[in-house]
This record gives structure tokens, C-alpha cells and sequence, in this order.
């Protein structure tokens, strides 16, 4: 069993910037993808930014040169820093950790940018 434990997130002015971190614990695998996602209130949940165990990156075009993920493997944790935030980046985030067939979620944060 995986559990992942987000902390971060909170309310900024437009602008400005945001860490967001997520642990993970249990069996955990050496190959791995962890990555962010977000839920607007009426739509569907999409993705940010992904993040393999080897370093490969992947962004949402709406996020790319605002957002960088980065992990650290010793602790299992993963981090997305956000910079030049805006009111459409308001939502909930999600940590998300996927490994062989098995995909774990976090419990979510809060992210609200006032205009």
C-alpha cells in the first residue's frame, strides 16, 4: 500500500508564487512516475506536470515556464513550484504516483490566486 501526503498550497495574489510538496510512503517501487494534477470547480481534472523517477519531465502547455516539478528519490517527494500565478491557476491539486498497473492519489490542496 502507497500513501501520499501533500502539503502546500494556500492563497497568493496573482503574481506570485506557491510550493507545493507531496510525499510518498509504503512500497515504492525504483521505477515510478509522480506528477500534479488540478480540478477546477466545474471541470475535470487535468494534468500539470509529471515527473519520472529517472528526471524526465512532462508540463501542461498552460503551466510551461510558470511551474517546475522537481523530486527527490531518497525521500520519495515530489515538488512543484509555481511562479507567475493567475486566477485560471486556481484549483485543487492533486499528487499522483503511478508504478507497474498501480496509481495512488493524494488527498488534494487547495490553491486559490486572487486577481
Amino acid at each position: 500500500q502507497v500513501q501520499l501526503v501533500n502539503s502546500g498550497g494556500g492563497l497568493v495574489q496573482a503574481g506570485g508564487s506557491l510550493r507545493l510538496s507531496c510525499a510518498a510512503s509504503g512500497s515504492i517501487f525504483s521505477f515510478n512516475v509522480m506528477g500534479w494534477y488540478r480540478q477546477a470547480p466545474g471541470k475535470q481534472r487535468e494534468l500539470v506536470a509529471t515527473i519520472t523517477s529517472g528526471g524526465s519531465t512532462n508540463y501542461a502547455d498552460s503551466v510551461k515556464g510558470r511551474f517546475t516539478i522537481s523530486r527527490d528519490n531518497a525521500k520519495n517527494t515530489v515538488y512543484l513550484q509555481m511562479n507567475s500565478l493567475k486566477p485560471e491557476d486556481t484549483a485543487v491539486y492533486y499528487c499522483r504516483l503511478q508504478q507497474s498497473q498501480y496509481t495512488y492519489w493524494g488527498q488534494g490542496t487547495q490553491v486559490t490566486v486572487s486577481s
